[in-house]
């Protein structure tokens, strides 16, 4: 069993956070009073607290009753449908060639195949868990910031890094979210956007983040210690990643600044790459045990209990025919929901193929066995036939597993849930980015970061040999390409794809892009989601994204 760190904590709260939503619309119950009950000085109970900011990106809510304060933040007709990671995931990966969904739930065909608008329940539910995690961590800063305890105040850095992570996350994928601090009052009042124009705010938003960050780092733990709390690492990659997507922030490249950041991570010794590519996606996955986890959503099946990040991308992508949880990753009740599955175009991409003519239920890895990271079976066939066919079709994906790395399962698991912590950040992100900032700066060293991301996918035993399996030239397709087959199905790949400007246009076409089965150009405007029609009702002060 993984050490319970803050998520057990919640199960024990010090302070109840709460909303009831109709219709996906965030409203306190009491909004004169998001913190209720007095905190202390005691730095168990503020731990505690903390916990539920953490646990606000994975899980509905506390559980239990409703009617006794607890149950999801947000009330929906199925809670588990709109949690955070849930819908980043369908948001990053649906959306592009890694993914496309078989199931008739509103707002799936949208997302498979570009045509969203701002009525979307899933961007909806996406938009307004980050607010209410954004809310969550001003409540508990504006509580704690005075309590002088250096445990207390590294707690407070964390509660900084969590609402700049989802500050990052909105300015991302919505370009221009309202802003709250700590400053803001506590109650009823109508947020405002940093300014009324996308283009001017996002940027503003994109400076908040990167000085929240620098001002937090040397308050947070050292790198290393467990992976599901926030510690300097953990800043310096959002950092990277920040800087790292600069240019579709602000317009300004800053690939220097992304280096240095994962210069910072690489050098501090806390990480290494697991020898074993899965373990990332195994039960046993969290640091140390797993050298590579920066940061990860603690998963346990006793304790976050919830049809919710690894346990939701294992079942989605599971089928009673060719991939059964039940023998892919040891999951044995309510099993094989037959949804989520991977577009052809991105098997070739990511393999170097065109139309590799597969037969039905070949094992990918039995074709491409050098490169560990091949979790890839052919279904019924490569082809899919419509935007919304059965799951039965496509490229299955069983990359994440319940299962420990070899091959067992934790001996108290749940039958149901898996205890596979859903990654973040991990340390191979750190020499994938830095590759990419020294390609674009020009340094002959970029080459050398990407291949030692390869030598361990390919097993090559000690990392940073010289082996066949080495780029000896590198492009920036070669970049976007290793990046899909070392990140697939981690909710990364829309934002890689914007980055190197192939999500939208026609460079790049998968399969029912824009609707089309051979897909087809979309426009740009498409590159940032719009904000949901619900706050743009309610809220005077909020202004449309363009195009919307």
């Amino acid at each position: 069993m993984k050490s319970r760190k803050l998520i057990l904590g919640l199960l024990l709260p010090a302070m109840i956070f709460s909303s009831c939503v109709g219709d996906l619309d965030v409203n306190p119950k009491d909004p004169n009073n998001v913190m209720a009950g007095n905190l202390g000085d005691d730095p168990v109970n503020i731990k505690k607290a903390l916990g539920k900011i953490y646990a606000s990106f994975i899980i509905a809510g506390q559980g239990g009753r409703e009617e006794d304060g607890e149950g999801p933040d947000i009330s929906a007709a199925d809670e588990n449908f709109f949690t955070t990671t849930r819908a980043l995931w369908n948001l990053q990966e649906i959306t592009t060639d890694e993914a496309i969904c078989a199931w008739g739930d509103v707002g799936i065909a949208d997302l498979n195949t570009q045509t969203w608008s701002a009525q979307n329940p899933f961007l909806t539910a996406l938009y307004q868990r980050l607010v209410l995690s954004i809310t969550y961590a001003n409540s508990f800063i504006k509580v704690t910031s005075g309590n002088p305890d250096p445990d207390v105040q590294r707690y407070v850095a964390e509660a900084r890094f969590l609402r700049a992570l989802a500050y990052y996350y909105l300015m991302d994928m919505f370009g221009n979210p309202p802003f709250t601090t700590e400053a803001d009052e506590v109650g009823k009042f109508y947020p405002r956007q940093l300014d009324p124009n996308v283009n001017v705010a996002r940027p503003m938003l994109f400076n908040y983040i990167v000085s929240e960050l620098k001002a937090i780092s040397p308050v947070l733990a050292a790198p290393g210690g467990v992976s599901t709390q926030a510690n300097r690492a953990a800043a310096w990659m959002l950092l990277a990643r920040t800087y790292l997507n600069a240019q579709v922030y602000t317009g300004t490249a800053k690939w220097d600044s992304c280096q240095m950041y994962c210069d910072s991570v690489i050098n501090s010794g806390a990480y290494s790459l697991a020898t074993n590519y899965r373990q990332n996606f195994s039960a046993d996955n969290t640091y140390p045990t797993n050298p590579e986890m920066i940061l990860a959503w603690e998963q346990d099946g006793m304790y976050t209990q919830g049809y919710v990040g690894t346990t939701f991308i294992i079942e989605s992508s599971s089928d009673a025919t060719y991939i059964r949880a039940e023998d892919y990753h040891g999951l044995t009740s309510n099993t094989n929901w037959n949804g989520n599955r991977a577009r052809l175009k991105f098997a070739e991409t990511i393999l170097g193929v065109s139309n590799p003519g597969w037969a039905e239920g070949t094992e990918l890895s039995t074709l491409y066995p050098d490169d560990s990271r091949i979790f890839l079976k052919v279904k019924k066939t490569t082809d899919i036939p419509s935007a919304s066919s059965s799951g039965d079709y496509g490229i299955g994906v069983y990359k994440i597993t319940a299962k420990n790395s070899d091959g067992t399962r934790p001996p108290s698991a749940n039958p149901a849930y898996a205890d596979t912590d859903f990654p973040i950040f991990r340390l191979a992100d750190a020499y994938l980015m830095r590759a990419e900032a020294k390609f674009r700066l020009g340094e002959a060293t970029a080459l050398a970061d990407l291949n030692y991301v390869r030598d361990r996918a390919y097993q090559a035993g000690e990392f940073g040999s010289n082996t066949p399996n080495h780029l000896e030239t590198l492009t920036a397709q070669d970049i976007i390409n290793e990046r899909g087959r070392e990140f697939y199905y981690e909710a990364q790949r829309r934002t890689d794809l914007i980055r190197f400007g192939q999500f939208t246009g026609s460079d790049y076409l998968w399969e029912w892009k824009g609707g089309v089965y051979e897909g087809t150009s979309t426009a740009d405007y498409l590159n940032i989601f719009p904000l949901p029609a619900v706050e743009i009702s309610t809220n005077p002060y909020i202004h449309q994204n363009p195009n919307y």
